[in-house]
């Protein structure tokens, strides 16, 4: 009974708090453009599907398989004043490669119930109690199937292979709880990892876990404190990296209208634990670290002493002076060590050059790896996608290529993709989107991995500007 009175007061009190944003969110105006709705940032106002593209240079007979990117594309903002980058309404964008061909281009919006009201459609399936909301930060393939992914507490989305809309579908209702948006997988185990947050939940986040087949398997709670914001985690043989930096939820935030309710937070000790992937939540070993923000870990590993190293993008703030999208002023690439004796994590700058979402060769995931790869970022207050170049990192020479995709041509991540399975680290392809802000259009590029500075093996070319979105991959055909 207790616990349906705490529901009642609790549902009462969010109505309340929610009434008051949506006034405050209502009265809020600004002067000028919003940074993320017009230029390289202006929505789509349509779905394409394209066929026959056009390619310049030769396609790679073992690319069968469909790229997918997904990103925030709001069909018309509430109130651009309070707009936030991350939260506009997901869509989704794929590429299918087959036999040295480029077979189509998709864009499909997420179908959200915002979406499917404005489209004039009919909502798309969903288990009571679970909300038809915004899902835009990652998209890949899980145990045979292709989902749409966001943290903080909406469901995940299954697509069918076409991109459309499918369901809001907790993996077959295996999962009670939230997601996140940055799964990693074992690769001897099949086992996805998450750390996984609500955005209504203050003092616990979740270590989720997907057996091979795609069901939810575990979900332990960890106690935390400020309702922090864990955008993503890292994974070794034998532990799960949480990450608990001092960006956290901010009622002030809620209150003055502001979609995205999180802010730098001083006040919140960071640190960094590890646990170990079967303990529970009172087996954490936590690390102090000098306070900043991770988005993205790179990846991460156990050295012969019993510690882990774990290489990151840490931004010295994050979401401190600015209301449209991430700020601070650095964004370096580092390497982290937890040492087995230690009590705090010791940082090591490997670029100091501002940079995002590195990726690597995630065969290696949660072992000791060489080469990484990175966007760089010309200005963090300005937005991500806004430099020319992608970096490769030798993390044991320590030497760092750069290739510029030239003038006004934007690049965003880039995945590595093994020519097979028995292919060295860096025997592949890395595979993005460059935008080209110089005729409004979109190549689709593909790099070799082990001759990064020479011009991409093979371009193709859509028609259109595809706005900068989040995260993207590589979804092989069954046996490609």
């Amino acid at each position: 009974m207790s616990g349906n009175i705490e529901q009642v007061i609790r549902g009462g009190v969010n109505a309340g708090i929610k009434g008051i944003a949506q006034l405050s969110n209502a009265l809020r105006s600004r002067s000028g453009e919003h940074p993320y709705l017009v230029g390289i940032h202006a929505p789509l106002r349509e779905e394409h599907t394209l066929t026959n593209l056009r390619v310049t240079g030769t396609l790679p007979n073992d690319l069968n398989g469909r790229y997918l990117r997904i990103g925030p594309n709001p069909l018309a903002p509430v109130n651009p004043a309070t707009h936030h980058w991350f939260t506009g309404e997901g869509m989704v964008h794929g590429v299918r490669l087959g036999a040295g061909t480029a077979q189509w281009y998709r864009n499909r919006w997420i179908r959200s119930a915002a979406i499917s009201d404005s489209l004039g459609e009919a909502p798309v399936a969903a288990p009571a109690g679970r909300a038809r909301g915004q899902v835009n930060t990652n998209v890949l393939g899980i145990a045979g199937r292709t989902w749409a992914l966001v943290e903080a507490g909406v469901s995940p989305v299954l697509l069918s292979d076409e991109l459309e809309t499918m369901a809001y579908d907790p993996f077959g209702g295996s999962l009670r709880g939230s997601f996140s948006a940055h799964p990693h997988r074992d690769p001897d185990t099949g086992e996805l990892h998450a750390i996984c947050y609500r955005g209504d939940v203050h003092d616990i986040v979740w270590h989720t876990v997907l057996n091979a087949a795609g069901e939810v398997v575990r979900e332990l709670a960890i106690p935390v404190s400020d309702g922090p914001s864990m955008h993503d985690c890292a994974l070794t043989k034998r532990y799960v990296l949480v990450f608990d930096l001092p960006v956290t939820f901010s009622f002030k935030m809620v209150l003055a209208g502001h979609p995205f309710p999180y802010r730098w937070n001083p006040e919140h000790p960071a640190r960094v634990g590890l646990l170990p992937r079967s303990g529970a939540a009172a087996d954490i070993r936590w690390y102090e670290v000098d306070p900043c923000y991770v988005f993205h870990p790179c990846n991460a590993f156990e050295d012969e002493a019993g510690g882990v190293t774990v290489d990151v993008v840490a931004h010295d703030r994050m979401f401190d002076d600015n209301f449209d999208g991430p700020d601070g002023s650095r964004a370096t690439f580092e390497r982290w060590t937890l040492g087995a004796t230690a009590s705090k994590v010791q940082r090591r700058v490997i670029d100091d050059e501002s940079q995002e979402f590195p990726r690597y060769d995630e065969r290696l995931t949660g072992k000791p790896y060489r080469h990484a790869y990175a966007m760089a970022i010309a200005a963090p207050g300005a937005g991500l996608v806004n430099d020319t170049r992608l970096f490769h990192h030798d993390l044991a020479t320590g030497q760092r290529e750069v290739h510029d995709f030239g003038p006004r041509r934007h690049p965003g991540e880039f995945v590595f993709v093994p020519r097979h399975a028995q292919a060295g680290e860096t025997e592949g392809w890395l595979i993005g989107l460059v935008v080209d802000m110089n005729t409004q259009t979109t190549d689709l590029a593909v790099l070799a991995a082990d001759d990064f500075t020479a011009p991409p093996v093979a371009l193709v070319h859509l028609p259109h500007r595809v706005p900068p979105g989040f995260h993207g991959n590589w979804v092989p055909d069954v046996g490609g």
